[in-house]
């Protein structure tokens, strides 16, 4: 025992005031993912800007309508992911209940006189003055951290090398209440998202792999008995039509796809420059300051801007891989793992639909696309990102 001291590690000081003490938090955080999630929402400001600047009909008359909003809303991202840091994915560890039933309540709200219809999706509540909220985004988050709970306990208490059968079982129940209530609305693209989140983290607690392969058994099955029942609304049917054959109906269901892939085709290398594109000045394109954001990106800026894009999210992804497999703890990366699956098939399903190799979906791109719910959600991920990094385990 001689040498050994355990006055750094006394009962009264709180983990925050040894962290603090021998590090400074600024110094721990990881400054290539937050570096490149500031970048990619600046991109997306001009974006946006470029695609709503001459749409009074949407501006209102106000060419930085959208602009200031986009700003505002990365800025309140900013902030929240800040105070997801100061608490603590730890601290907000044992909140994870109380959050979760918040997020069910909000996304049955929807299906009340409360919410609202947008572009198809019953999935909007709106606030007033102009503004609304998609509970379904914050829903990620919380199924996220729902199920590393279950899932992490017994594991990070050495109880268990490996979460048993009940405790995945019960670990998708928590996925499948909001999962459900969402395919009502319905958004079809947010339960795609849930799905894929669902299928990392089990992936990354060790669950049996016959879970995995069952839920994507299932999952086939229940896609197939949708489609047969016809569950779908009209326009999904028309937009999965429209993905497998585009010729079908250029002028109606196919119009947005065809028009992205034309206004980016036309960029070339370098791009049209920023404001010159005439795909996005002519309007062609519908709902590019949101889900057809990158095409904006693809005419404008051309092969070299739209592919800066991706190397900023593949930055993204390698630094929270990074991360989930640095940390000691299962919930760690568990949490880590669920924000990996849900960027990177969100990422690949919004510039897929663009490209014509994916169904429209109406999916955000993360940080860029505007939109204040994805937006929030989005930063409070790289909170949760930083959080872990910062609060690994200190070794003397």
């Amino acid at each position: 025992m001689a040498g050994f001291s355990v006055s750094r590690y006394t009962p009264e000081r709180s983990y925050w005031d040894r962290l603090t003490a021998r590090d400074s938090v600024v110094r721990r955080l990881d400054w290539p993912l937050l570096g490149s999630a500031i970048t990619l929402s600046f991109i997306g400001s001009l974006l946006v800007w470029s695609a709503t600047r001459g749409r009074d009909s949407l501006t209102h008359g106000d060419p930085y309508y959208f602009l200031f909003r986009h700003v505002l809303n990365t800025g309140i991202g900013l902030a929240l992911m800040i105070g997801t840091v100061w608490l603590g994915h730890r601290t907000l560890r044992g909140a994870v209940p109380v959050l979760y039933g918040i997020s069910v309540l909000l996304v049955l709200a929807v299906l009340t006189p409360l919410g609202a219809t947008v572009n198809g999706a019953h999935a909007w509540i709106i606030v007033g003055g102009g503004f609304s909220l998609q509970p379904s985004e914050f829903t990620k988050i919380t199924i996220i951290l729902g199920m590393a709970m279950l899932l992490a306990a017994r594991v990070d208490a050495g109880d268990q090398l490996h979460p048993d059968h009940r405790t995945v079982a019960k670990s998708l129940g928590v996925a499948i209440i909001p999962m459900a209530v969402v395919m009502l609305m319905p958004d079809l693209g947010s339960v795609m998202v849930m799905a894929v989140i669902v299928l990392g983290v089990l992936l990354a607690s060790g669950a049996s792999n016959r879970w995995v392969f069952g839920l994507l058994g299932a999952g086939t099955t229940g896609a197939i008995a949708v489609w047969q029942l016809g569950l779908l609304d009209e326009y999904q049917i028309a937009r999965f039509a429209a993905f497998a054959n585009p010729a079908l109906d250029p002028a109606g269901v196919g119009y947005n796809t065809n028009q992205a892939r034309i206004a980016i085709g036309s960029g070339g290398l370098t791009g049209t420059g920023l404001f010159n594109g005439s795909q996005t000045t002519g309007q062609f394109v519908p709902e590019q300051q949101t889900d057809f954001v990158f095409t904006v990106a693809g005419e404008e800026l051309g092969f070299l801007g739209a592919g800066l894009i991706l190397l900023l999210l593949g930055v993204v992804l390698w630094r929270a891989c990074r991360i989930a497999r640095e940390t000691t703890e299962l919930y760690g990366t568990v949490v880590a793992a669920g924000i990996i699956a849900w960027f990177a098939f969100q990422s690949f399903e919004n510039i897929g639909m663009t490209l014509g190799i994916m169904p429209v979906a109406g999916l955000p791109l993360p940080f860029v696309s505007y939109g204040g719910s994805s937006m929030f959600a989005v930063w409070v991920a790289i909170g949760l990102l930083q959080s872990i990094k910062v609060q690994r385990p200190i070794t003397a």
